[in-house]
Order: structure tokens, then C-alpha cells, then sequence
């Protein structure tokens, strides 16, 4: 076989079906690649999308018209909105999904892209002519000619499955081949390390003594993460939560030479914000008890995930420590747990547009790059698959600011403070967090999809819709006067005065507590509440941080006065003496693009900065300026 694709795209998985995705509906000839294609979407370690920070990049995938929210609604099974208690910039949507449903759900969206066809196969080999990459080549012989190949290999570069101290076995997956002979063609282009990460026992949900766990309920609103498209909300099931003990701590302790990591059988770096049962241990050895949470796999199984117990302890161990766990003394374990060792390229050999530096034409995302998360991967996924399509296009590529998308916060910190364990994404990373909430993801980028050519005309007609209802909401509560016996109820049921004389529902709005909902019903406003609650529950927040979302963004356009100053590809920066060592070490091994990303790199100082700036000058000969200085 010998096949020709504007775009090839290796791997299936979140990133690899979000990147595939955007390059077919952009218009290029797509091919996804994958070893199986019944694993296509798979849920390889918790069948959950969303969470704090995570929860706002599932949603700005979808605003770019990506695949996963789609599919999370159509197989979520528990719905919680995580951080309610606290504000709005950290509030974070979290679906439990169905993991049987949800590749078929993924498979589904798929297979209605025009342009994109799918293949199994493996690939073994990167064809690469003129230090440029123009293919690959297949285990079973294919040739496949591209203009640009994004790798989405997530954990199957070598990889190295753990269970115990014993030497590990290859496979990328727990029942599939690791990629050895692509990490062998990759490796000799670029800087290669190895990470690590692991996952938990599933058991036998009928072994579960329920009686001796805390059941915990999703919550009852109708939330989607998908805003174009609008998929029925399967039958919700309930998680469980119960504790681990001393005991379970002593059974761990007396077995750690058997595990994998620390028996040093793994040298990778794990998840610092994901430990393996072990690593709680003997990190936090004053720690008298962990959560666990027991999650449904999906409808049409009993199994549970036993989230907070991810372990590389052989099967005996796992079988003890579960036994000392209130609720599952009898439980029966259906999958064991374990570690997957992998490689990884170290992010700081990309640019921006995710394309590597070394070799032009090959774009990475996902796992590959130091990440760990669903959304992490499925936010690099849809990014690559954007600028391969418009590079192939001869079209701009979409760079995302940071004040612009948590997305733009991702990979900026990828490519310019690289990482040196699994990277994943918090709402502390994002400087600029109150414009990047949950609520405004389509607002933010919907514009933008629809501007390149991601979305449909259906779903080009749904952002008008979505975007027209807010904007009408909005200018009710701007210019609507509510009377004193209008707002009455709602400013007392919110512990607030009733208003002497007639105010405007914007201001009403301001105060802590006031419900907008309400407030548009004892009002008489010209829509109704129950239709707009998206809408309601945006205009609520904007209101209310009115006056900390102007100052953020006052903050953001200083920023583009650093983001606006361009930094050559092949500056001297070994010739700058003006520099700090450090700093020009740094500038060296990250080649910023602008002065506002070479701000952010460690080491950089903002006398560093201002010295950037005279020798930039200096160099092309320009006088220097008044606004020479460093905000």
C-alpha cells in the first residue's frame, strides 16, 4: 500500500482523535493511524473527563469544535461541579464517564467527518526527507506520504508495564503493544527521557460492602460540556468514598522493596499530583489516612475504579492492602493495578504551533510531551491538528495567548518552562483566570473556530444562538429598572436590604447572594429564566467580578506591549554579554519568539529583559525608545 494524505496522524487517543478531527474539518485530506481501532477514545486510567483547570480545557476543545465534549455528554454517568464553595474562576465540571460508551461515542462523531479515514496499523518508522518529515512507514509495510505528521503516541514509546518488582514487560497498554520501533525513528531526532505514571485495581462492585462507605450523589443540574451539539444525559449512577488506615500503611510499608518503583525496576519521574499508593506512603509518612473514591465503570458492569489507590504492587499486595479498606474487606479485584514507563520529548524542542524545531513538518501532542490528563492531551491534540492543517494550507497558525485560553496557558508553559516531571494543568498556572472561566469558553473561542473554519454551518449556528441569548440577557439586566417590591424577596431570601427606591438589576445582581434567576423571574424580564440558566449563571459572574475582570484585562493588554516585541529565531544570545550566564543558557535552549515568553522563563530576570530589548535594537540598528522598559 502506498497512500497520500495532507495530514497523518499517528495514535488514537485523546489527543490523536482531537488533532485528526480538526485537520479534516479544516479541509485536509486526513489519515488517523492507530494499532486498534476498537480502542479508538479509550479511557485508559479513569473514566472521567474534567476536574479543576482540566474541566475549562474539555470545554475550550469543544468551543474549538472538538470531539470530547460531544462524547462526554453522551456517555456521562455522575456530574459534580468541583470548588461551587469557592469562586467562579476555579469552579471545575467533572463528568464521570461510561468507558465502554464513551469510544463508541468518539468512533460515532468520527465517522461523520468528511475527509478523515481511518487505518490499523503500526507505524515503525518517521520518513523524513530534506530534514523535513513527509511520512511514515507502517509495521505491515504501508507507506503513507504526508505533508505534516502529528505523533499522538501517548504512553506506547517504549513502553513498560509494572506489576511488582519483577522486570517489566513491553506493551503501551495493559493488553497492547508498545511501540519500540518508532521510538527507535524518533529517538535519534530528538532529545528523548523517560516518564512514569500508573493506575489503580478496578473491583467487583457486588463484593462492595456499601454499608460501610459514604455514598455521594452528582449533582442535579443538567450540565453539558458540548455547546453546539446537544446529546441525551444517560441514567446517573452514585461514587462512593471511603478511607485508607494504619493498616493498610503497614501492609504497604512492609512491601515496598516489591514494588516496581522502589525496587528499582523504574527510573522514570511519576505524577507528583497523581502518587501511586507508595508514594503517599512514604512522602507523607504523618498522613493517618487517604480517600479513596469507588467510580462506576459504566451502566452495563458492576466494576468499580478504586480512584486514589494507583499502585505497581504485585497482585498479592494489592489483594491485602484492599482487604484493610472499610467496604472492601471482601472485595474481589476484576484488574489489577499497575505502572507504565514511557517516553517522552522534552516540550522545550517545540514551538508554539507544537511543531518540533528539528524536524519541520512533525507535530507532537499528548502524553508525549510530559503531560498526563485526558484534556491535557485532547487541548495539545486539537491545537497540532489546527496548525498542521493551516501549515499545509500555506494559512496563519493559531497561537492561543494566555489571556486568552487555558489552552494558551498549556502550551506556553510547555514550550517555555519545559518540564521535569508529568506536567498537569491548575487553575493556579493561570495568571489571567478569571477571564478563562468554564462559563465563557465558547464566548472566548467560539469566534475563532468559526472564523478558521472548525465548525459546522449547524454549529456556526448554534454559537450565534448561544452567544445572541447571552448577549440579550446581558442587556436586560444593564437597562432594566427593577421596582423595591419587585427585588424585595430576592434581596431578603439572599440576606440582603430591600432597595428604598428603584435600581437597576445590574447592581442588584453585584450584591453576594442574589440569585439572577430569580431576580429576572420577580422582575418580569422578557425571557425565560429556565431556558437562559447558561446564560444566567455567565451574566452573574460578569456582573458580580465586574471590576476584577477589568483590571485583569488591563493586565493583559500590558502584557501584549512584551508580547508584540518579536524575538529572531537565531539571536546571538551567547554574544549578549549584557545577560546574566543563566540567562543566556536559557534564551539559547528555548529560543523565545517574543519577549513576553522569554519573560516567563526561569532563570530570565526583568533586568535580563530590558537588556533584550537594547540588544535586539542594537543589532538592527534601531534607536532606542521610550517605551524601552519592561512592564
Amino acid at each position: 500500500m502506498d497512500l497520500r494524505y495532507d495530514v497523518v496522524v499517528i495514535g488514537g487517543g485523546h489527543a490523536g482523535t482531537e488533532a485528526a478531527a480538526a485537520s479534516a474539518r479544516l479541509g485536509c485530506r486526513t489519515l488517523l493511524v492507530t494499532p486498534d481501532l476498537g480502542r479508538v477514545g479509550q479511557m485508559s486510567c479513569n473514566p472521567a473527563i474534567g476536574g479543576v483547570a482540566k474541566g475549562v480545557v474539555a470545554r475550550e476543545v469543544d468551543a474549538l469544535g472538538g470531539v470530547m465534549g460531544q462524547s462526554t455528554d453522551a456517555t456521562r454517568i455522575h456530574f459534580r461541579m468541583l470548588n461551587r464553595s469557592k469562586g467562579p474562576a476555579v469552579w471545575g465540571p467533572r463528568a464521570q464517564c461510561d468507558r465502554a460508551r464513551y469510544p463508541v461515542a468518539v468512533r460515532r462523531v468520527l465517522d461523520g467527518i468528511a475527509g478523515l479515514d481511518l487505518l490499523q496499523e503500526m507505524i515503525s518508522a518517521l520518513i523524513v526527507e530534506g530534514g523535513r518529515a513527509v511520512g511514515v512507514v507502517g509495521r505491515g509495510g504501508v507507506t503513507i506520504h504526508a505533508r505534516a505528521v502529528v505523533v499522538t503516541a501517548g504512553t506506547f514509546l517504549r513502553g513498560r508495564i509494572h506489576v511488582g518488582g519483577e522486570p517489566g514487560v513491553e506493551a503501551g497498554r495493559a493488553g497492547e503493544a508498545a511501540s519500540v520501533e518508532l521510538a527507535h525513528s524518533l529517538e535519534g531526532r530528538l532529545e528523548v527521557r523517560r516518564f512514569k505514571t500508573g493506575t489503580p485495581p478496578r473491583v467487583d462492585g457486588r463484593t462492595v460492602d456499601f454499608a460501610r462507605v459514604e455514598r455521594q450523589d452528582g449533582d442535579p443540574e443538567e450540565y453539558r460540556f458540548a455547546g453546539y451539539v446537544r446529546e441525551a444525559i444517560p441514567e446517573q449512577r452514585p461514587c462512593w468514598i471511603t478511607w485508607t488506615g494504619d493498616e493498610l500503611k503497614g501492609v504497604v510499608e512492609r512491601n515496598l522493596k516489591r514494588s516496581a518503583l522502589y525496587g528499582g525496576e523504574i527510573s522514570g519521574r511519576g505524577p507528583r499530583y497523581c502518587p501511586s499508593i507508595e508514594d503517599k506512603i512514604v512522602r507523607f509518612p504523618d498522613t493517618r489516612r487517604h480517600q479513596v473514591f469507588l467510580e462506576p465503570e459504566g451502566l452495563d458492569t458492576t466494576e468499580l475504579y478504586v480512584n486514589g489507590l494507583s499502585t505497581s504492587l504485585p497482585s498479592d499486595v494489592q489483594a491485602d492492602f484492599l482487604r484493610t479498606i472499610p467496604g472492601l474487606e471482601e472485595a474481589r479485584i476484576t484488574r489489577l493495578g499497575y505502572a507504565i514507563e514511557y517516553d517522552y520529548f522534552p516540550p522545550h524542542q517545540l514551538q508554539h504551533t507544537l511543531e518540533t524545531r528539528a524536524v519541520p513538518g512533525l507535530y507532537l501532542a499528548g502524553q508525549v510531551n510530559g503531560t498526563t490528563g485526558y484534556e491535557e492531551a485532547a487541548g495539545q491534540g486539537i491545537m497540532a491538528g489546527i496548525n498542521a492543517a493551516l501549515a499545509v494550507q500555506e494559512r496563519e497558525p493559531l497561537v492561543l495567548r494566555r489571556d486568552q485560553a487555558y489552552l494558551g496557558v498549556l502550551i506556553d508553559d510547555l514550550v517555555t518552562r519545559g518540564v521535569d516531571e508529568p506536567y498537569r494543568l491548575f487553575t493556579s498556572r493561570a495568571e489571567f483566570r478569571l477571564l478563562l472561566r468554564q462559563d465563557n469558553a465558547a464566548r472566548r473561542l467560539g469566534p475563532v473556530a468559526r472564523t478558521l473554519g472548525l465548525l459546522t454551518p449547524g454549529q456556526g449556528d448554534a454559537l450565534e444562538d448561544r452567544l445572541t441569548r447571552h448577549d440579550r440577557v446581558m442587556a436586560w439586566f444593564r437597562s432594566a429598572t427593577v421596582k423595591p417590591s419587585d427585588a424585595a424577596a430576592v434581596t431578603l431570601a439572599a440576606g440582603s436590604g430591600v432597595p428604598t427606591e428603584p435600581v437597576r438589576a445590574a447592581e442588584l445582581v453585584r450584591r453576594p447572594g442574589v440569585d439572577a434567576a430569580a431576580l429576572a423571574r420577580a422582575a418580569g424580564a422578557p425571557f425565560d429564566p429556565a431556558e437562559e440558566s447558561e446564560a444566567l449563571a455567565a451574566v452573574e459572574v460578569e456582573l458580580r467580578y465586574e471590576g476584577y475582570v477589568r483590571r485583569e484585562r488591563e493586565r493583559a493588554e500590558r502584557l501584549q506591549e512584551q508580547e508584540a516585541f518579536a524575538l529572531g529565531a537565531e539571536l546571538p544570545y551567547a554574544g549578549f554579554l549584557s545577560l546574566r550566564k543563566e540567562a543566556r543558557e536559557k534564551l539559547l535552549r528555548i529560543r523565545p519568539s517574543t519577549l513576553g515568553q522569554a519573560g516567563r522563563i526561569p532563570g530570565v530576570s526583568p533586568s535580563d529583559l530590558h537588556n533584550i530589548i537594547l540588544e535586539v535594537r542594537r543589532l538592527r540598528r534601531e534607536p532606542a525608545a521610550p517605551t524601552d522598559y519592561v512592564v
